[in-house]
């Protein structure tokens, strides 16, 4: 069973910067495809941004250029490095596991945490 627990989240302004925190199960970097997903009110949660066991990273069209997924495997965290941040930022953002280490774009994820609030304002 994998466990994640996000922080990090908080409020900025429009053209700040973030980074999220995900601490994950010991070894889970080993296995698994990692990635951020957001979800604002009302709305579906999207795919952010994914890493896989080999450090190959993908984003989606919103976050590239200004996010950044990284992790430290030494500390089993994930992190997301959000800058200039825009009001459309504005979400519920989750750490996620998936079985598997490459497509990790595509992948169905089985573990979340329990999420960071983000909220940008203009």
């Amino acid at each position: 069973q994998v466990q994640l627990a996000e922080s990090g989240g908080g409020s900025v302004q429009a053209g700040g910067s973030l980074r999220l925190a995900c601490a994950a199960s010991q070894y889970t970097f080993l296995t698994h495809c990692m990635g951020w997903f957001r979800q604002a009110p009302g709305t579906e949660r999207v795919r952010v941004a994914f890493i896989g066991t080999d450090g190959r990273t993908l984003y989606a069209d919103s976050a590239q250029g200004r996010f950044t997924i990284s992790q430290d495997r030494a500390k089993n965290t994930l992190y997301l490095q959000m800058n200039n941040l825009k009001p459309e930022d504005t979400a519920m953002y989750y750490c996620a596991a998936a079985r598997g280490g490459d497509m990790c774009y595509i992948r169905e994820y089985d573990y979340f945490g329990q999420g960071t609030q983000v909220t940008v304002s203009s």
